[in-house]
């Protein structure tokens, strides 16, 4: 019997397990014995289900995405498969097979039937580091460690080259992983997940089981231009702010920001901002060009939607340049640059 293509009410997934972000030092977690710690790979999170010889792809938002990623079924399609639920990422990957910048996978998203150009052009892996069922057994209460476990004998039995285990790192100490930690990014990773290896499979985020350890966010530093009011109870502050980079001696606005300061400099911002209007474009406010913040981001891709020709991936102030004016703020080309090494 061979894979059947599923129907949308056929086949659902399991309630995700979540981490919570590593806040402390990773010394309070106890023995680094007593955890696995594997990358923390950029893609789309997801659960790949095979059941009664069919197979579906979910994503974390439960959005059936099989369609848009056609290549798991067609490699499947003619394999005697076991029942299973794979729980793990679906990230671009380059020519060479290994992990692309998440931007890579832009193009696949929002399509339901991708074209032969843009699956070949845009090519995806699915990057396991869990199985929730086998056989038809619910392995969620089963130790980490023996799931990881049988999840590699799986995944070396369907012998597909679309699908692989998130490998473990061998780390001695926690300054050990601190290390792989800071180079994370050369791995095409946003840091490392620790997990305890006795942890079960629970629903949402459960303190103490599993930590997402990203590496320290990118900055620069940018001048604040235009500036909007908030909603609810900061619907009479300006909290919807716009910051622009130098380009030779011009300042080209090229992401929006709208948490990272404390509620008394927001006050002082708004303040600000209301003395030093220069234009009103409806609700939207152009400023002095006078004000310097550091932004903190996960990372950048190309935009065709915006003038600086990027975008930033979670952007948020981290802090308020006080110290600086404007002459010292960046310049786009930081920014271009940094894209640029990314993507080679």
């Amino acid at each position: 019997m061979f894979c059947e293509h599923p129907s949308k009410a056929s086949i659902k997934p399991y309630p995700f397990c979540l981490a919570y972000p590593l806040e402390e030092a990773p010394h309070n977690l106890g023995h680094i014995e007593n955890w696995i710690i594997e990358y923390k790979w950029d893609g789309i999170r997801g659960q790949l289900i095979m059941n009664n010889q069919k197979v579906a792809l979910w994503s974390r938002g439960e959005e059936l995405i099989t369609d848009a990623f056609p290549e798991f079924f067609t490699q499947l399609e003619n394999k005697c498969i076991p029942d299973a639920v794979l729980d793990g990422e679906i990230i671009p990957i380059d020519n060479q097979g290994n992990p692309a910048p998440f931007h890579s996978l832009q193009p696949r998203l929002g399509r339901k039937k991708p074209s032969k150009k843009i699956l070949s052009q845009y090519p995806v892996k699915f990057r396991a580091y869990d199985l929730i069922e086998y056989n038809g057994e619910d392995l969620r209460l089963k130790p980490l460690i023996e799931r990881k476990n049988k999840l590699n004998n799986l995944v070396a039995q369907l012998n597909v080259n679309i699908i692989d285990v998130s490998a473990l790192l061998r780390c001695n100490s926690w300054e050990e992983a601190d290390e792989l930690r800071a180079r994370a990014n050369e791995m095409g990773s946003e840091g490392l997940m620790v997990k305890k290896k006795e942890s079960i499979y629970h629903t949402g985020r459960k303190k103490g089981d599993w930590y997402k350890w990203k590496i320290d966010p990118q900055t620069i530093d940018a001048v604040l231009v235009y500036a909007q009011r908030g909603h609810g109870r900061r619907a009479n502050l300006y909290t919807d702010y716009t910051f622009a980079l130098w380009k030779g001696e011009e300042l080209v606005p090229f992401t929006k920001a709208y948490s990272g300061l404390t509620d008394d400099e927001i006050r002082l911002v708004a303040r600000f901002i209301r003395q030093n209007t220069l234009e009103r474009f409806g609700p939207v406010r152009r400023v002095k060009p006078e004000l310097v913040f550091e932004i903190a981001f996960e990372g950048i891709q190309p935009s065709k939607r915006h003038k600086a020709g990027i975008a930033l991936r979670f952007p948020r102030i981290k802090r308020w340049r006080t110290d600086k004016k404007i002459e010292q703020a960046d310049h786009l080309d930081t920014l271009l640059l940094k894209l640029e090494s990314s993507m080679n």
